[in-house]
């Protein structure tokens, strides 16, 4: 296949990301974690008794996290490599006690592939979700290393099915074998003749989540914030939710409003402070207490959020008025509270399906946010009713890690 489209593209990407490094903080964190990068490996990696798990950012390290703290109980004597394409996932979880080693992924060339399984000699290649790079899944069926794709999504409009997408095509044939989502998925792998090495084994984030809210530890300050009132939890907002938000948090006191900004730069916070007018941030809390005319918190700290929504009546997730869509929901749902977010999320089988069961709402303005916010504060029954079908069907779903581990077990991938 022409290789050469996206080698430029590889080296364009590289080169502008070093142009825009001394002025955007994450691309600057993106350039200096690959700085002497393979002499930081081969200091510390013995190779050859290695499980290597990429994961493109944080979403998709904890999808695959489940996953790889099975395999730290399960076959303790070998080593956890956890690499990061994005610093908003490597920056987050670069102390993260699991892995044995973590560190940004090199830049897919082809030299650079092959120096970094020379260093690491993986037993196991685990790849979570996307971020497919050619150059290093090659390496792996080179070497036949066994490759396996963990929670995979695939959508009609993806290269993969596309004219143009030979090469993403031949990407797939790397791969061992497929863990894939859903029936849709598997179903499009079928058309460009991938069949035989694809399993329907659902989400692992549904086992991740479980998990959380089954271990859920009290966040006391925001437990005493929170009281007897009813409490809206806004989670990884951007300024276009916030701005649906808003007018409902300042003309209803009453209610509690713990506010998620997905970014917790200064600017952002600002925008949000400006923007809910009776507010306070996390920081500034003490022992929970908070003045009189204060309805919301703004958390401006990362990692909290997930342990956030147990506190809330209803549960806001951000993201679905912008392009991207709408953020994790499934961190919402598990605590069996309804949720609601913007228009965004066919992308998002799980956000859809959430909707079909009642567990969930999609709203299109600011006006039709308030009205469904007073409906389910106002009748019992309905906010009842849509908080038990989130919360039946996240667990209806879990058990995606188990089928995977199955698989690596039967297939003795670990022994051989």
């Amino acid at each position: 296949m022409n290789r050469l489209p996206y080698n430029i593209f590889i080296q364009l990407y590289s080169f502008i990301i070093r142009v825009v490094s001394p002025f955007n903080p994450k691309a600057k964190q993106w350039v200096a974690g690959r700085d002497d990068i393979f002499k930081k490996l081969r200091s510390v990696i013995p190779g050859g008794s290695v499980i290597w798990m990429h994961c493109s950012s944080l979403g998709e390290f904890e999808q695959g996290r489940p996953l790889l703290e099975k395999l730290r109980t399960e076959v303790p004597h070998l080593q956890i490599l956890l690499t990061f394409f994005s610093p908003s996932g490597f920056e987050v979880q670069k102390h993260y006690e699991k892995a044995d080693y973590i560190f940004y992924l090199p830049l897919d060339s082809p030299a650079n592939a092959k120096d970094f399984f020379d260093i690491v000699n993986p037993k196991l290649v685990l790849f979570v979700k996307y971020d497919f790079w050619y150059y290093y899944l090659a390496e792996a069926a080179k070497r036949k290393i066994p490759l396996l794709l963990i929670s995979g999504i695939f959508r009609k409009d993806q290269p993969f099915f596309k004219w143009y997408g030979s090469l993403y095509r031949e990407m797939l044939t790397f791969f061992t074998r497929f863990f894939v989502q859903n029936d849709a998925s598997a179903h499009l792998l079928g058309t460009i003749g991938i069949k035989g090495n694809v399993s329907i084994s659902g989400d692992t984030r549904f086992d991740r989540v479980i998990e959380i809210a089954e271990n859920f530890q009290e966040i006391a300050a925001i437990r005493d914030f929170c009281a007897d009132a009813r409490v809206i939890v806004a989670g990884s907002t951007w300024d276009e939710d916030d701005e649906e938000l808003d007018h409902f948090a300042n003309t209803n006191q009453q209610i509690k409003f713990i506010i998620a900004p997905h970014d917790i730069d200064k600017e952002r916070l600002q925008v949000c402070r400006k923007l809910y007018r009776h507010s306070i941030l996390f920081s500034e809390l003490s022992n929970g207490s908070v003045p009189g005319n204060i309805n919301t918190i703004i958390i401006d700290n990362i990692g909290m959020l997930s342990r956030l929504y147990k506190y809330a009546t209803i549960c806001y997730v951000g993201g679905g008025f912008g392009d991207d869509g709408v953020h994790n929901v499934l961190e919402a749902a598990v605590y069996g509270k309804p949720v609601v977010f913007g228009p965004e999320y066919e992308k998002f089988f799980e956000a859809a399906e959430l909707i079909e069961c009642g567990g969930a709402f999609s709203i299109d303005s600011a006006l039709e946010l308030e009205k469904l916010l007073s409906h389910l504060l106002q009748k019992q029954n309905a906010l009842d009713e849509a908080g038990e079908a989130a919360l039946n069907y996240v667990y209806s779903r879990k058990g995606a890690t188990e089928g995977v581990m199955k698989y690596i077990q039967e297939k003795r991938l670990l022994t051989n």
